[in-house]
């Protein structure tokens, strides 16, 4: 295992964002099965109750029949015609009734695998749970204790405080930003034009807004809005520099990346933010969490609570702008966008 290998802390620290991304795949899937199966399980169990009248007439015409129901043992009150007559009908029923009785057993059957699969899959999302958390905090140490990332400036923070109290605007802000930096080398980072429609999106969710779509206040924001898990891990899609983290207006916590020059990436809605203004971040590198509480073991095995989306509870606010001028993201990453 990568983690068991990991010497440096920049390893330590790709290890351990490997894990938690590894975690929050086999979750998802984990989650999306034992709720693909609590619903099939609802969906027998209604049915079954359902056919309950039914179930208790077949099961009283197969007692009656018993296992020898064979026209020569049925006798009727009009004699041996009426007896080859009904032995006739019966013959032609049975199979009919074992049929209905055999699809009975299948769902039955299906009820207890289901019931069987849920109750083994408790231990392993419990231990899945607690193993993400650790692996959530274990990696928020080791980045806090990271000390070989290249910095490419120093920031000012009284001159930070003064561009956050002047500032009205997100665009204002960012335009502000080179304000901030003192003792600032050159840009050395390659361009990323050649990835401009290929990168992967920061966090793992779903679009939930468009550039330009109004939201239910009636406002509408020249970035994307992506619904994600609570606690889901965001990184930065390419190598870049941290040109501002911290709360910023009504956007919550915030982090500001630079991969090129003039081009900026705003990620907004974090609950915890990673890293330093200043330091340059490889690849893939954490720039924070999402807030909101994570499922606990019964929501998560519930068929009711998560088929609305409330697995996704949180929202990320993702912009690019090119120089002083916003673009739609959607132009920058990989998703489906039909």
């Amino acid at each position: 295992m990568q983690l068991d290998k990991a010497e440096s802390a920049r390893d330590r620290v790709a290890a351990l964002t490997e894990t938690v991304r590894a975690y929050e795949d086999g979750l998802a899937a984990m989650r999306q099965g034992l709720r693909g199966a609590a619903i099939r399980e609802t969906e027998l169990s209604r049915k079954l109750a359902a056919q309950e009248r039914d179930v208790a007439q077949l099961l009283g015409v197969l007692s009656a029949l018993g296992g020898q129901a064979q026209p020569q043992t049925l006798l009727h009150p009009q004699g041996p015609l009426g007896t080859a007559r009904s032995g006739m009908l019966v013959a032609a029923v049975t199979p009919g009734l074992a049929d209905k009785a055999a699809a009975l057993r299948a769902d039955l059957e299906e009820v207890t695998a289901l019931r069987n699969l849920q109750q083994n899959a408790a231990d392993t999302l419990k231990n899945g749970l607690a193993g993400v958390q650790a692996a959530r905090t274990d990696l928020s140490k080791a980045i806090a204790d990271r000390t070989d990332l290249p910095r490419r400036f120093t920031e000012d923070p009284i001159r930070t405080e003064i561009l956050i109290a002047s500032t009205e605007t997100l665009q204002g802000f960012a335009s502000g930003l080179s304000q901030i930096a003192e003792n600032e080398v050159p840009q050395n980072l390659p361009r990323i034009a050649a990835l401009k429609g290929s990168l992967a999106l920061p966090v793992r969710g779903v679009i939930l807004r468009r550039a330009g779509e109004r939201d239910a206040a009636g406002v509408a924001r020249p970035g994307i809005v992506v619904a994600t898990e609570a606690k889901a891990l965001v990184t930065t899609p390419t190598a870049a520099t941290i040109r501002y983290n911290g709360p910023l207006l009504d956007y919550g916590l915030v982090t500001i990346l630079e991969p090129q020059a003039d081009l900026l990436l705003v990620i907004a809605g974090l609950q915890e933010v990673y890293g330093s203004i200043g330091q340059v971040l490889p690849a893939g590198s954490p720039v924070g969490l999402m807030g909101g509480q994570t499922a606990a073991q019964g929501d998560i095995l519930s068929p009711i609570g998560e088929r609305g989306g409330a697995e996704r509870s949180e929202t990320l606010y993702i912009e690019m702008r090119e120089g002083d001028t916003t673009v739609d993201p959607l132009t920058w990453f990989a998703t489906d966008k039909g």
